[in-house]
């Protein structure tokens, strides 16, 4: 294994291709149980759609960043980290990204943005003042994965499909306790047929449960494959393998109210502040924490690296 050979995994890139395929399926067969419900044009649902998903494009990397409180940092700002990731990105063939630092003590890191020219970087201050230089590397190398493997964007993208059966769950339920869903003849004729509303809500929740499933799979697999793009683009799984530590043990120092006004990101982080309550690996967002190290380990292993 070699520096030279770190690029987009293929494994993510299947798993990515179809996954989104099948969430297309998914929220195709949603969005037309609810137009033909609802009484809503397939005209006017596709503006509302495209619109959503538009903005969420464009905005996508600024909205992450104000939703973590991250400010947009300068080479004079944060000279160490800026050096890094210069050096990082010129390894792995990548433009550098913008770096953003965000001021609390919960250590940890995540990146965002819609394509390689278009991507931050935000690290906590947490994270700079408890981690080495080595694995401080380590983890921007991950994030750097991240965005090398486009499943930033995916991940944004399939949120945006959370959001919308979120949205329009909400309108059907509205429309149908008010009487605005259309059809009502066919209802006042049989008595003993199932109300719409609750025909919207069991759809809605059906589709929401296998996006869920369908995300989390994407997520686990992509935390994988930047772990692995970190070992090879620093040529030292072991540092990330001691950062992941360090991280999940401070994690554990910060009180849970700090904890909870960043929890919003913990699909991005790279360690998310919950991974000690996590139950059930199927509905995980992350890979355990063991089963990381021991992949990692295992690279090190083919890479002739000491693990100790």
């Amino acid at each position: 294994m070699k520096r030279k050979s770190f690029g987009r995994d293929r494994g993510l890139t299947l798993r990515i291709l179809a996954t989104s395929g099948l969430l297309g399926l998914l929220y195709l067969a949603f969005a037309l149980v609810l137009i033909n419900l609802l009484n809503v044009g397939l005209a006017a649902m596709l503006v509302i759609v495209l619109g959503l998903a538009a903005v969420q494009y464009w905005t996508s990397d600024k909205l992450a960043l104000a939703a973590a409180g991250a400010k947009v940092v300068s080479p004079e700002e944060a000279p160490e980290v800026h050096a890094i990731v210069e050096r990082l990105c010129a390894l792995a063939g990548l433009p550098k990204p913008r770096i953003a630092l965000v001021d609390t003590d919960v250590p940890n890191a995540f990146a965002t943005g819609r394509s390689p020219k278009h991507a931050a970087v935000a690290v906590t201050t947490g994270l700079l003042r408890r981690l080495d230089p080595p694995e401080v590397e380590a983890v921007l190398a991950h994030e750097l994965s991240h965005i090398a493997n486009r499943d930033v964007l995916i991940m944004t993208v399939a949120s945006f499909f959370a959001m919308l059966a979120a949205l329009l769950t909400r309108f059907g339920l509205y429309a149908g306790m008010f009487g605005g869903f259309g059809g009502g003849g066919r209802r006042d004729s049989n008595n003993n047929q199932v109300p719409v509303w609750l025909i919207v809500l069991a759809v809605s929740i059906v589709t929401y449960v296998i996006s869920y499933v369908l995300i989390r799979t994407i997520s686990r697999y992509r935390e994988y494959a930047a772990d692995r793009g970190s070992a090879l683009i620093t040529g030292a799984p072991e540092n990330l393998m001691s950062a992941l530590n360090k991280i999940a043990s401070g994690i554990t120092q910060i009180p849970q109210q700090d904890l909870r006004q960043v929890a919003g990101m913990n699909a991005f982080f790279i360690v998310p502040t919950n991974w000690r309550q996590q139950v059930g690996e199927l509905f995980m967002d992350h890979p355990p924490l063991e089963k990381r190290i021991a992949a990692l380990s295992e690279i090190a292993r083919q890479m002739g690296r000491p693990v100790g």
